[in-house]
């Protein structure tokens, strides 16, 4: 008998303002080595930049790219318009800054079949182009960074809470509605959350690996860390009993920090000492993090780690409640239609 080819694929991406890295991104995803057949569906948020202008120019090049729009400008939005107006069984998300690993959709296919799992993922590569962004790459796969987070670090192949990115089956999505629309951030954990609550497991590989670029300043990594900071605390009210401790080291350092600053200020200099010694731990954590680094961005890796940590804390002990009063309210994700009533 024939040998029946393997499952046809759609990527999807939510894009905005990605002018920098879109083409390369696309350009990564049409050169898989895949067999299967594969759409690229590409959500267009209203950029500022020359995004839409390449996304267009894709479209005509390649038949397999489309586009569809997201006025909202948001991710989850963005999502959940590429999974409706995509029609695979297996749906693949990539983000605009994200450049594949030439196997990775194949493999990621692979480990669907061979684990059962509802969404499979690997690891952010963090990658650089410049001092800055590799301090922040070498801050993002180091444990003093982002504690022992496996999509980021590595580790062993194996269930896992949530994967970056993740390739799906197209089912679990629609059983679950998709991405909830309420979470402008963290909407990819919170989505996984519901997966495994009802039954579906997730599923880390290292086999699969993303390039991933960092954010190219310390106001755009401080805004980028505060919102993941913001939206984890409104995914620990929804959902009781998703968080750890992991997730309260950074808020218990910013106030440690904080009271020790107030009481070195106006009761004792002793009080410096907590401050002072995260500084050294930092400076200590960054030494084996920035091994092969240039010498202009291990200098920095200090400083992209405290404005990871202390921007996630601010963000976690400042998320309003009423965000996730306005989750709770909404209760249901938005729906995506089953592939069955789409039409090409």
């Amino acid at each position: 008998m024939p040998q029946q080819p393997p499952p046809a694929v759609s990527v999807i991406m939510p894009v905005l303002n990605e002018e920098r890295h879109l083409r390369n991104s696309v350009r990564h995803i049409l050169e898989q080595e895949y067999a299967g057949e594969m759409e690229v569906v590409i959500a267009l948020g209203p950029s500022a930049d020359r995004t839409d202008e390449i996304a267009a120019e894709l479209v005509a090049e390649d038949p397999r790219v489309h586009t569809v729009p997201n006025p909202t400008g948001r991710t989850p939005a963005a999502l959940n318009a590429a999974i409706k107006a995509s029609r695979h069984p297996i749906v693949v998300r990539v983000d605009g800054h994200g450049m594949l690993s030439r196997d990775y959709i194949a493999t990621a296919v692979r480990l669907l079949e061979e684990t059962g799992a509802a969404n499979v993922g690997g690891i952010m590569h963090a990658e650089g182009e410049n001092a800055w962004e590799d301090a922040v790459a070498a801050a993002m796969t180091s444990r003093i960074g982002v504690g022992n987070a496996a999509f980021h670090t590595g580790g062993e192949a194996g269930p896992a809470e949530t994967v970056y990115l993740g390739v799906f089956r197209r089912e679990a999505l629609e059983q679950q509605g998709g991405y909830n629309e309420e979470f402008i951030r963290a909407q990819d954990w919170e989505l996984n959350f519901r997966i495994r609550e009802a039954g579906g497991q997730i599923w880390f590989s290292p086999e699969l690996k993303v390039q991933y670029r960092p954010r190219p300043s310390i106001k755009a990594l401080a805004k980028q860390y505060k919102d993941y900071g913001k939206w984890r605390h409104v995914v620990a009210r929804y959902h009781a009993g998703s968080i750890n401790l992991r997730y309260l080291a950074p808020p218990t350092a910013v106030c440690a920090i904080a009271a020790g600053l107030v009481v070195g200020a106006a009761v004792t200099p002793w009080g410096l000492v907590v401050p002072a010694g995260y500084l050294a731990a930092i400076t200590a954590g960054s030494l084996p993090a920035g091994k092969g680094l240039s010498l202009k961005a291990r200098a920095q890796i200090p400083v992209a780690l405290a404005t990871m940590h202390m921007s996630w804390g601010f963000g976690f002990l400042t998320s309003p409640r009423a965000l996730a009063r306005k989750v709770i309210a909404s209760r249901r994700p938005a729906v995506v239609a089953p592939a069955a009533t789409r039409t090409d």
